[in-house]
């Protein structure tokens, strides 16, 4: 049968490492609300935590199922599905640029050649006058 100063003696560093779980200040653990991680913080074996009932019933009403570090991992994992969100709308935006840019990029190149020709400065086309012909008869 156990000693009762020795099962007491359990029970407080189980309710010690239980607080310092809540509190996320864990010192032997990564911190994780699991009762492996429970006894292990407390320094006790699996069979001296599984004796300790009111701790365990204490334990289980205040874990509840949820842990702060899943709820981390749950908004990091959400702002990591927004930003990817915004990365592909960021994408689809700088295409439609892009296109919007050849487009203008063509636009001024036909309205420069246009200018060019208006202005007389095409050097592809060489007028050359034409000589009347000269009578005879003179």
């Amino acid at each position: 049968m156990p000693d009762p100063v020795r099962q007491s003696d359990s029970q407080l560093k189980l309710r010690a490492a239980m607080e310092r779980l809540l509190a996320g200040t864990a010192e032997r653990t990564d911190g994780r609300l699991i009762k492996e991680n429970l006894y292990r913080e407390a320094g006790v074996s699996r069979a001296t935590m599984n004796r300790a009932r009111d701790v365990l019933d204490d334990w289980s009403s205040r874990v509840n199922g949820t842990q702060p570090r899943d709820k981390e991992i749950e908004k990091l994992r959400d702002d990591l599905r927004e930003q990817r969100r915004e990365v592909r709308r960021l994408r689809r935006r700088a295409q439609e640029l892009q296109e919007q840019l050849t487009i203008a990029s063509t636009a001024i190149s036909e309205m420069h050649v246009e200018n060019q020709l208006l202005r007389g400065e095409d050097r592809t086309r060489a007028v050359t006058p034409m000589r009347r012909p000269q009578s005879r008869a003179g």
